[in-house]
């Protein structure tokens, strides 16, 4: 895998994974959306990934009229490449999950490589109380959830967008996703570099040993070569440890409230730019650097945010 002098930050700054009341940190307005995106771009973060939510429950929303509330703003007071999810919440349809995109044609929008069981019910052990009563069945139901993304479904969201000049941050939660992108590529409906975001911790996917990384390093690299920019997710408290063994191997790195509520042991996050400043600071102690967003657009080969439709 060609390693990229400069170090990609991606921020996740929301999701649909974690729910208002684990965090009061958690963005759940547009404004708070807009401003998590805004602190961690000036954090050093040069891709933001994002998620929408109802304002007042906090519930996952992929409809476009929800992104449409913060999309300009981030556009206008920072520079940042953003990353539109397709992901959205696994009991989403794919026609849902794509519209924001489909819409917006943002230089980067996320696509999951396969179908899944994705558990979120242990944090059911953590969290007892909830002031919504649609956070505690979101948990519960994913005791009995497959995370659907066929064959189908990602060639739908591949043909759909790549019009627009969108590309993906494709997102390989196990071994298996690799090869499903691997097939994609020799059918031609990918085109290289490839952004592929190995993910490590959700119930349901691969794990977060060390071999577990070095597994999915392994397997990129003979199937893809130089054709890849690795980086990688650490779910919840194996966030920081996951980035600084893989940015000592070349990876880029994702970090962000969907993905982790912590800024150390019991230590909630105060904010998305807190875990930014914090891997920005694993880097720059590796003697590693940090990719400016006109240095991201370049390592992976987007196509600018004059060219996006917010």
């Amino acid at each position: 895998m060609a390693k990229s002098r400069k170090v990609v930050i991606t921020c996740a700054v929301t999701g649909a994974i974690h729910t208002p009341s684990m965090s009061p940190h958690l963005p759940v307005t547009a404004d708070e959306i807009a401003d998590a995106a805004i602190g961690a771009a000036e954090a050093g973060a040069a891709v933001i990934h994002l998620h929408a939510r109802d304002p007042e429950t906090g519930k996952p929303d992929q409809s476009p009229e929800a992104f449409k509330k913060f999309l300009p703003r981030i556009k206008q007071q920072s520079d940042c490449v953003v990353n539109i999810t397709t992901g959205g919440a696994p009991n989403m349809t794919v026609d849902e999950r794509i519209g924001p995109a489909k819409v917006f044609k943002p230089e980067v929008a996320s696509l999951n490589m396969g179908s899944m069981n994705f558990g979120l019910f242990p944090m059911l052990g953590r969290f007892k109380e909830f002031k919504h009563e649609w956070e505690r069945t979101h948990l519960e139901n994913s005791r009995d959830l497959i995370f659907r993304n066929t064959f189908k479904d990602i060639e739908y969201v591949l043909k759909t967008l790549s019009d627009g000049g969108t590309r993906f941050e494709f997102e390989c939660y196990d071994v298996g996703h690799l090869y499903n992108l691997a097939h994609f590529l020799d059918r031609g409906l990918v085109k290289t570099p490839l952004f592929v975001q190995t993910v490590f911790g959700i119930l349901g996917g691969i794990g977060t040993h060390p071999e577990d990384v070095m597994h999915m390093k392994r397997t990129a690299d003979r199937l893809f070569g130089d054709a890849y920019r690795w980086s990688v997710l650490g779910a919840g408290r194996n966030q920081m440890p996951i980035a600084a063994m893989a940015a000592a191997q070349g990876a880029n790195v994702r970090v962000g409230l969907e993905d982790s509520l912590w800024d150390g042991p019991g230590k909630l996050a105060a904010s998305n730019a807190a875990q930014v400043r914090r891997v920005r600071m694993i880097i720059e102690g590796l003697g590693l650097e940090i990719a400016s967003p006109t240095e991201a657009r370049e390592i992976l080969a987007l196509k600018g945010g004059d060219q996006v439709a917010f």
